[in-house]
């Protein structure tokens, strides 16, 4: 009885969140689709040309789409390496004090808020606008560094669950054939344990791309146009969407805000979506 309740329950409760998500989600479809349009991402500007950055887009959000896109490409260059050592190590070194601090400094981080990391970022910028170099501002690659380290833990633990899921006896039959420890991690547990790996980076990619507290202390800026270099300021989806429902003066603008939702929405839905198809393919590698 006891067994069947809580099975109820338990069903009740995800009957429940499911039903909020779809409302959430047709919610900004049926007020974001009427306003895909040409238009909402180039304003008056002819798409080839602004595509191309030959002229300025005033009323659309392509600069802050590929502001988005450039800041989480430099996020995820940043983080990459650690991110991926981090987690090889862990999963792979010996038991240690050294090792179960490091353990709980990336379950630490991955908890810490992200408005605490941008807070962070713009720490940074104050004390070397004071101490070492009187020019530094804000900009795209302040943004990128903040963003990394905010998805570095997350690196971490996919490459170290990745790993430590694998069977045991893939490690013993390597050494036991001779291979050396690099080669028996380069050329089978890596290789095996990628769809996991890879499924990390893309949902690390989908944590940076939504977040909006690290990026408005850190750079972006509204009316920036396309990104015109790491040490400049620029635009991005999360900000847009709060500049517009924030401070909008008509209909058309809100409207923008919704289009610039249902934007960011597909685009990390794309992104999960494909680090799911990543998952569950059971061979996806030649």
């Amino acid at each position: 009885m006891k067994a069947r309740l809580f099975h109820l329950w338990c069903l009740s409760c995800t009957t429940g969140l499911l039903v909020c998500l779809t409302f959430f989600i047709g919610f900004i479809i049926n007020r974001g689709a009427p306003a895909l349009s040409l238009s909402l991402f180039f304003g008056d500007t002819d798409a080839i040309k602004g595509l191309l950055g030959l002229e300025p887009i005033w009323d659309g959000i392509w600069p802050a789409c590929a502001g988005t896109m450039t800041v989480v490409a430099c996020a995820l260059s940043l983080a990459l390496l650690p991110g991926l050592a981090t987690g090889i190590w862990l999963a792979t070194s010996a038991a240690s004090r050294f090792k179960t601090i490091l353990a709980l400094g990336i379950d630490i981080l991955a908890g810490v808020p992200s408005i605490l990391m941008g807070l962070f970022g713009f720490t940074l910028i104050l004390f070397l606008r004071n101490w070492l170099l009187p020019s530094a501002n804000t900009c795209l690659l302040l943004s990128a560094l903040s963003l990394a380290m905010l998805i570095i833990p997350y690196l971490a633990v996919a490459t170290r669950t990745a790993l430590q899921a694998l069977t045991p006896s893939l490690e013993i039959t390597a050494l036991s054939l001779g291979m050396t420890r690099w080669q028996t991690l380069r050329l089978v547990l890596l290789p095996q344990a990628a769809k996991g790996i890879i499924g990390g980076i893309m949902l690390a990619m989908g944590r940076a791309a939504e977040d909006t507290a690290v990026i408005m202390l850190t750079g972006a800026v509204a009316n920036a146009g396309l990104p015109g270099g790491v040490f400049e300021r620029y635009e991005a989806l999360p900000f847009t969407i709060f500049y517009y429902s924030a401070q909008y003066q008509s209909d058309s603008e809100l409207q923008m805000a919704f289009g610039a939702a249902l934007t960011l929405l597909c685009l990390t839905a794309a992104i999960f979506s494909v680090a799911g198809l990543l998952q569950r393919t059971p061979s996806w590698r030649s």
